[in-house]
């Protein structure tokens, strides 16, 4: 039997990698995608020859993730729950394609993965590998056999494999790193400075602020300053400038595909200041009904991609509304750094629907002020008669009643 397994090189994968040779007498092939993970691939790829592989492939993604994915999720405003810029969720469909395209390439009877059956990288990998390859089987042995950390540690030093005993969990990748794990298993708990390494904390950021301009076309950043720059140089470039002010920190409740409540602790420099931009220069730009349907479309978007649905029809068809409206989000953002923060203090566009002539006080205003009046009229007009009609029928009619402090503890 041959399988290919996306190996990471962590406890989980490594132990799959040993488990799938001993117990199904398997011809393993171990496939590392680089989608901007900080880690030493000449390591993993030594490592997963040593315990066995029979090939390795890594294989760096790194552009087609920022151009195929990570500026989806910009153009979409993506935060899972308000909150999370799905860093994690988007490079599993990526990383699941690849995994497809050489067990295809290498003839294998099946595809394996370290998830869990606890978590979300389950329901990604298995539902991208499904809609890619529905004739392969899928192997995931850490949810199928129960394994335990404490069972997998030790089944580790039984068969030599070095591993590191880490508290914390993480994966990161160019959008984002997540930390899971220890302490922040207690959702009360502030998380300790030690399990950050992408920001700073903000009694430790510079004394000034710092300004940097972004410049968008079609959506998607393409530039810092006015110089344009190669998509993920430009977001490396942001990690490290939003994150040594502190920016990009989140702390939050998030609810799980799986029904699990979880307490998820990311860093997210880039993203959290490129989708704050992007908003504020659509703001700019669209009408208020394209931004008030969009905002609905966009948290859609950003639970199916959450939700591992990345292959889902509907979302194929939200990405086509949202190419259509962003064909006009041209223009720059300036963003201003400063102790944890990332505000947007300037926004400039040649589609901008703001008009200085019609928003000024001053004497240059081209608007009539005496058009408010009928629009008034016409604007509040049911409600003024609903109102009224009440009025008439209960005298003491108001349409609230009271709070009192009684009632507020009751």
């Amino acid at each position: 039997m041959k399988i290919v397994l996306a190996y990471s090189g962590g406890l989980d994968t490594s132990i799959i990698l040993k488990m799938m040779q001993e117990k199904m007498n398997a011809e393993v092939i171990t496939v590392t995608v680089d989608v901007g993970q900080k880690d030493n691939f000449e390591k993993i790829e030594e490592k997963a020859l040593k315990l066995g592989a029979l090939k390795h492939y890594t294989i760096d993604a790194k552009k087609e993730f920022v151009e195929k994915y990570i500026f989806k999720a910009i153009k979409a405003n993506a935060l899972y729950e308000g909150s999370y810029p799905l860093a994690t969720a988007l490079a599993r469909p990526l990383i699941a394609e690849k995994l497809v395209e050489i067990a295809k390439k290498e003839n294998a009877d099946a595809v394996a993965h370290g998830c869990t059956g606890k978590g979300n990288d389950q329901v990604r990998f298995d539902l991208a590998v499904k809609a890619l390859y529905p004739e392969i089987k899928i192997i995931a042995p850490v949810r199928e056999l129960n394994l335990t950390r404490d069972w997998e540690m030790e089944y580790a030093k039984k068969k030599g494999i070095p591993v590191k005993d880490k508290i914390y969990s993480i994966d990161e990748n160019l959008w984002g790193r997540s930390i899971e794990g220890g302490i922040l298993e207690d959702p009360f708990e502030e998380p300790p400075e030690e399990v950050f390494e992408w920001t700073l904390s903000p009694e430790k950021t510079p004394e000034k602020p710092e300004y940097v301009t972004i410049d968008f076309a079609e959506g998607v950043p393409i530039g810092l300053n006015g110089k344009e720059m190669d998509p993920v140089e430009l977001i490396e470039t942001l990690n490290s400038i939003a994150g040594k002010h502190g920016v990009g920190r989140i702390d939050h409740i998030e609810d799980r595909t799986v029904g699990i409540k979880s307490r998820e602790v990311y860093e997210a420099p880039a993203a959290i200041t490129l989708i704050k931009a992007h908003k504020d220069l659509e703001k700019l730009i669209l009408t208020k009904w394209v931004l008030e349907f969009k905002e609905i479309i966009d948290s859609k978007w950003a639970w199916l991609i959450y939700n591992g649905l990345w292959f889902e029809p509907l979302k194929e068809a939200l990405d086509a509304f949202i190419d259509k409206v962003e064909a006009d989000i041209n223009g720059s953002v300036k963003v201003k750094f400063y102790k944890g923060n990332v505000s947007v203090v300037g926004r400039t566009s040649e589609n901008a629907l703001y008009d200085t002539k019609l928003a000024t006080y001053e004497k240059f205003s081209t608007f009539d002020q005496k058009l408010a009046v009928g629009f008034i009229e016409l604007f509040g007009l049911q409600s003024v008669l609903a109102y009224s009609s009440k009025s008439k029928l209960d005298p003491a009619y108001t349409p609230t009643e009271p709070v009192t402090a009684k009632k507020a503890i009751s």
